[in-house]
């Protein structure tokens, strides 16, 4: 099997390479090989490059610039989705699609299910949510995947943020009032790679999913909840920690420029009954991603 995979140098793109290189050849599609603001050479690359499985976790994903360069969030999170959709659905090439608990208003308190409806509040979400719907216009075999809070043991992310502040700050003032699940790249990678292990093949597996599932880790926190977990698995490792309180505050004291979901829970049900997979809990993946990051730098 040949499996296209875009957006290798990011979180999500270069946990799976390691993971799908198992199901088959990997072909690595960094901006070299497609660029994704170049949309009229896409179709013809893929031509190419035959793959009989396109992952495409690759996005623009500065939420708070876009807000101020929608043209080419828009680009890389709509236009570029759509042309490997059309390619896609032309050859009856399965295309499995990575958005985010963004799409919608962030509402209520109860975890979001797929079969609810979508209402971004950013550029950044709405760029994501005209991606989805592009792909599902575009009637080919897709498998759209939401998830939420990504971070990994490199690049620049929470996780990392916080590792980082530990180590300068005695306060850390962090947002309280919002809630999701902290999700590796690597428990994402890791239920990707079941999807490929199944036995009845990745094309069915697509099918069954019918378009859309969300994935995370399970059970929710909040960021203010997420760091101090972070800079407990520091101290629990004898880091070097100066932080000695994390202050809770509200997201309105914490002013960016796009406005951010109070409520990114993602319902796992289908994912669970459909897909027979069940998620680890987030601090697991808080543990290993810190393990990781211990482990790189011996």
């Amino acid at each position: 099997m040949r499996i296209l995979l875009t957006g290798v140098s990011g979180q999500v793109g270069s946990a799976l390479v390691p993971r799908l290189s198992a199901f088959g050849t990997v072909i690595p599609a960094d901006r070299m090989l497609i660029d994704m603001t170049k949309l009229g050479g896409i179709a013809a690359r893929l031509d190419e490059l035959a793959p009989d499985v396109i992952v495409n976790p690759a996005a623009y994903t500065a939420v708070d610039k876009a807000e101020d360069d929608r043209d080419t969030a828009f680009q890389v999170n709509e236009a570029a989705p759509r042309a490997l959709a059309r390619w896609a659905a032309a050859t009856r090439v399965p295309l499995i699609h990575f958005s985010t608990d963004y799409v919608f208003d962030g509402s209520g308190t109860t975890p979001w299910k797929e079969t609810d409806s979508p209402s971004p509040l950013s550029v950044y979400g709405a760029s994501k949510l005209a991606g989805e719907l592009a792909i599902r216009d575009a009637g080919g075999p897709h498998l759209i995947v939401r998830t939420s809070w990504v971070y990994a043991p490199t690049g620049t992310n929470f996780l990392r943020t916080i590792m980082r502040l530990a180590k300068e700050r005695e306060e850390l003032r962090i947002v309280a009032d919002q809630f999701g699940a902290p999700t590796s790249a690597a428990m994402i990678a890791g239920a990707i790679a079941q999807m490929f292990a199944d036995p009845r093949g990745i094309a069915e597996v697509v099918a069954r999913g019918s378009g859309l599932v969300h994935l995370a880790a399970s059970d929710s926190t909040s960021w203010h909840r997420f760091a101090a977990a972070i800079i407990g698995e520091l101290q629990a490792r004898g880091a070097a920690v100066k932080t000695t309180r994390v202050v809770p505050i509200a997201t309105s004291e914490y002013p960016v420029r796009a406005q951010r979901p109070l409520n990114s829970r993602l319902d796992l049900t289908k994912l669970s009954q459909t897909f027979g997979i069940s998620m680890p809990h987030w601090s697991h993946g808080l543990k290993a991603a810190i393990d990781e990051v211990y482990a790189s730098e011996q």
